[in-house]
């Protein structure tokens, strides 16, 4: 048996390919399918049938382009509405692939339609070998319960109970968790960076397995879940119906210096994905800034939103290309286009650059007690409470789509988050509304905690 995980860093989503005797099948694939198309092709396999653990919210799948390429046929669980052309498929449902066995276990509670593989090997028929868990069971966490719009999450939250305690957790404990995310996915509260674990393991270290009482599960379930971005829905939408396959989507349009800037005078977006400092140093006012390391695809979801046609900015053809793929792979299809020769052509139109203005935590924590500017936290909710810097104001970068900080605009404002990713993005949205100067503080919470400034743990003071 060939059995593979493909980790995709920018939306911590992990997708597998299990082949055996020439017959191949994929699970859970991102949307840019022809890294399944070389590893067939690598084995000498053909892809005859792809498995979706549910509907996936946080990313679009290329079950529909790869089902299209190979012929292979899709299978989703039940309850979830999809019409893409599929096979239905329950309980005790089986595909044998060579020597190998998948069988279905339905376990709904992350969505109603949720599914676990569970594989079996010829070679060691006693006993599985592995379950695929999706959203079901991660590395130390379980699925959250709240993406559905046909179930509470208190009703799913106790469908989840009974699908790891009656489903899940009557496997043997050696059996390996192959789980369809990891650490930075929203998908979950906590979950752990570890690509793979084992039933014994999570049944001794998830803490939500360590809940006995299922009204206690579905109390802790429901309470502090991460945000919820407002393209979830959107991605599970499109899943249900299958995306168009990337070849389809129509060729960046080359915009000159001149014509963004109309643009940007009639409320257009331009999204700048170059390395942070490049973007601190010089930058067209009014961009926004989401560098391309990092959680990029998820941000650009979660600030500009699927219907922004945002204009990109980048250094090099191959970055162009690069955010062009990301942003599909969270369903932000319609992109006006791109900077015809970067900001160098911004300035040599005879246009003006903006700065971000960086400083580390020992000179922000001087200005701060001097009162010569205020603090921004844009940490989640969870992380402002764990602990944050004394006298921050707060509030989540997530939010900043509905509403920006209600703080004053002509004051000196500096932003901090875990490291200085998320505080780059916030700078460049206040910038973008008009706040007069904003300070991006390096290293972040991180740095200032090594620095031991002054912190509290606190409720927030809300901005």
């Amino acid at each position: 048996m060939h059995f593979e995980q493909f980790y995709l860093g920018c939306l911590a989503h992990a997708s597998y390919m299990l082949a055996s005797e020439g017959e191949a099948v994929v699970v859970d694939p991102q949307r840019d399918v022809d890294i399944y198309m070389k590893s067939a092709e690598e084995q000498g396999v053909r892809i005859r049938h792809i498995f979706e653990t549910h509907l996936h919210a946080d990313f679009v799948s290329g079950h529909k382009e790869l089902a299209a390429r190979t012929g292979a046929k899709i299978y989703i669980g039940p309850n979830g509405g999809a019409t893409v052309s599929h096979v239905e498929v329950r309980d005790g449902f089986e595909v044998r692939v060579g020597k190998v066995t998948i069988k279905v276990l339905e376990t709904p509670g992350h969505t109603p339609e949720s599914v676990c593989l569970v594989i079996t090997d010829e070679k060691r028929p006693a006993q599985p070998w592995a379950v695929l868990t999706g959203d079901t069971l991660f590395v130390g966490d379980v699925g959250r319960p709240d993406l559905s719009k046909a179930f509470t999450p208190t009703v799913l939250a106790g469908m989840l109970y009974d699908s790891l305690h009656k489903k899940l957790l009557t496997l043997p404990d050696d059996v390996i968790v192959y789980p369809g995310h990891g650490a930075g996915s929203l998908c979950g509260k906590n979950l752990g960076s570890a690509r793979s674990s084992s039933i014994r393991t999570e049944r001794l270290t998830n803490y939500a397995l360590q809940i006995k009482s299922k009204e206690e599960f579905v109390q802790e379930l429901t309470s502090n879940l991460p945000p919820r971005p407002e393209y979830f829905p959107q991605d599970a939408q499109i899943n249900r119906v299958g995306a168009p396959a990337l070849s389809e989507l129509p060729n960046l349009k080359p915009i000159s210096a001149a014509k963004l800037k109309t643009l940007l005078a009639k409320g257009a977006t331009a999204l700048d994905v170059r390395p942070m400092d490049d973007f601190a140093s010089g930058h067209i006012p009014g961009s926004i800034a989401i560098p391309l390391t990092g959680e990029f695809a998820s941000w650009s979801g979660i600030v500009l939103g699927l219907s922004s046609r945002p204009v990109l900015i980048a250094d090099s053809d191959e970055r162009l290309a690069e955010a062009r793929v990301r942003l599909a792979r969270i369903g932000l299809d319609d992109v006006q286009g791109f900077l015809q020769g970067g900001v160098k052509a911004w300035t040599e139109a005879g246009f003006e650059l903006a700065e971000t203005p960086q400083a580390n935590v020992h000179s922000i924590s001087r200005r701060v007690q001097a009162g010569q500017s205020k603090l921004l936290d844009v940490r989640r909710r969870t992380e402002w409470e764990a602990g944050h810097v004394e006298g921050a104001h707060w509030r989540a970068l997530d939010d900043f789509k509905a509403a920006l900080p209600e703080l004053n605009r002509n004051e000196d404002i500096a932003v901090y988050c875990r490291g200085g990713y998320r505080s780059l993005i916030a700078c460049s949205l206040l910038q973008r509304a008009g706040f007069k100067k904003v300070i991006n503080v390096t290293g972040g919470f991180l740095a200032w905690e090594k620095a031991d400034l002054p912190r509290e743990a606190e409720k927030p003071a809300a901005a």
